[in-house]
This record gives C-alpha cells, structure tokens and sequence, in this order.
C-alpha cells in the first residue's frame, strides 16, 4: 500500500503550547473514474474553450476572470484575487473549545489526520487526551489551497483529526425549502409505537465493514469480465415498490417483515453446528 503523502506541515497552538503536525488525507477516493472517448476511433477527447459570440476557440492566456451581478461582468485580475486570497499561515490556531455533541452532523466536510511531528510527541497525546476526557473539540482556521476553512480538531482512533466545516452561511435553512411550506402532519399515538417497534427491531451495533459499495463492485466485474471477452448477461432493474397509501397498514406489514426476517436468523444461528470442543490431555 502506497504511504499516505502529507497535504500541509505546520503546528497546532493551544494557549502557549505548540504542536507541530502534518496533515494527512483521512480518506481514499474509491470512486470510479471514466475517460470520454471518442466511439468511432476510442481516442480519448479533450475540452476546449470556445467564446460564445466569436465560436472560435480561446487560448487560456487570453482567459480572464468575470463574476456574474446580474447587470453584467466585473472583470478581475489575477493579481487582484492573489491579494484577496487568506494569508497561508502554518499555525492553526485553536480558538475555542464546544461540546462535539453541539455540532450538527450537517457542518462536516473533509477528514484529516494530524501526525504529530517526532519531536511533539508529548504535546500532542496531551491535547488528544484532554479533548478525550473532555469530550471537547478544538475549533480554529486552517488555509488549504488557497481557501479558508473553519477547522475542528477532535480525537478518534487514538489521534488527533482535522475536520474542515461548512460556513454557517452555506447551510441551507430549513425554511428556504418551499416543501416544509405546509407545516408538520400530525401523528397518532398509535402509528408512533409501531413506528417505534419497527425501528427497535431493525436496530444494530454501528458496523462499517458491513456496507460495501455494491455499485461499484458490479461495474468492476463488468469491467473484467469485458476485458476477458466473457459474455455479458444484463440483468433485469428490479420495478420500484408500489406505494401504499395505507400508512398503519404499510407500518403492520414492514414490523411483522422485520420480525420474521429476525426470527429467521436466530433459528438459523440456532441451527449451526458448534465446532466440538478438543479433548483435555492428561497432565
């Protein structure tokens, strides 16, 4: 497996302690990436510029940048959006301390590791055991390419992580969303506890490994499998489920599914032959 490269070096500030630390990506992109090409010749395309009045192509030093008011363009320079650009630090200063609980699930954005440097070992497991045994997160800013973040430091799997946030201002409101418009409907004490009961019975223990991406698992096997030249067998997309308009009866009919699928795997568990325990030696 290739070693994780670093993203940004720099320090972590609490009052007058200093952390020095390295930010690596927490995560790893999965996604599948397609190339457009060309079905005639499958020779990959490429993009280019073209000025709506003139149709001719655009060489890139001749492209400017233009933000949009409505009455028309205003031009700016690259200089000028250089120096409006945040001042790139190598200090995230930690402001404040919240309650992790505090903070809606809706602000995270991206997930890093902070790597202590050699050096900073002490320091560094200080801080992630006092936001562990205070169940507190580090809030500061953080400047990667060229944009300014609002930053949580927080512990989780026995090291420090940087979590860029959201803005409050990027959130949309829930008023902005014409469909709540209408106000709340009113539920009746007894759609509530099945409703309830249905969520009782499906609950589980937290279990990543137990999702996969089962998308891109099939696109993976169709592309080996076309890259063998096996034949391929499209599978039929299963039709939607048909609406119930019966809310209590689609409630009755989802917990009493639920139950039996429950019951079923008990038995089957029940069921299992349990491997015979190895015979005790003299001693």
């Amino acid at each position: 497996m290739a070693r994780a490269r670093s993203l940004w070096t720099g320090s972590l500030s609490f009052g007058l302690v200093n952390v020095p630390v390295s930010l690596v990506s927490a995560v790893r992109d999965q996604n599948l990436h397609f190339h457009q090409i060309h079905k005639k010749t499958h020779e990959r395309l490429h993009v280019s510029y073209v000025c709506t009045k003139e149709k001719t192509p655009v060489d890139y030093a001749e492209i400017a940048h233009g933000f949009d008011t409505g009455d028309g363009y205003v031009m700016l320079t690259d200089e000028e959006l250089a120096a409006a650009q945040p001042e790139k630090t190598r200090t995230i200063d930690i402001a404040k301390f919240v309650a992790l609980e505090e903070i809606d699930p809706i602000h995270w954005e991206s997930t890093y590791y902070l790597a202590p440097d050699r050096a900073a070992a002490k320091p560094y497991a200080l801080l992630l055991a006092a936001l562990e045994s205070t169940s507190r997160v580090g809030l500061g800013r953080v400047v990667l390419r060229s944009k300014e973040y609002l930053a949580a430091i927080r512990p989780a799997q026995d090291a420090l992580m940087l979590s860029t946030m959201l803005f409050a201002d990027e959130i949309v409101p829930r008023a902005a969303i014409e469909e709540f418009a209408e106000g709340d409907a009113e539920v009746s004490e007894k759609e509530l506890a099945i409703a309830e009961q249905l969520v009782g019975s499906l609950s589980a223990d937290w279990d990543p490994e137990r999702y996969k991406d089962t998308y891109r698992e099939r696109v993976l096997a169709l592309v080996q499998a076309k890259a063998e030249g096996r034949e391929i067998v499209e599978h039929a997309v299963p039709e939607p489920a048909a609406r119930v308009d019966d809310l209590m009866a689609a409630l009755e009919a989802s917990l009493a599914a639920a139950t039996k699928q429950a019951t079923t795997k008990k038995s089957a568990a029940a069921k299992k032959p349990r491997r015979a325990a190895a015979p005790k030696t003299a001693s």
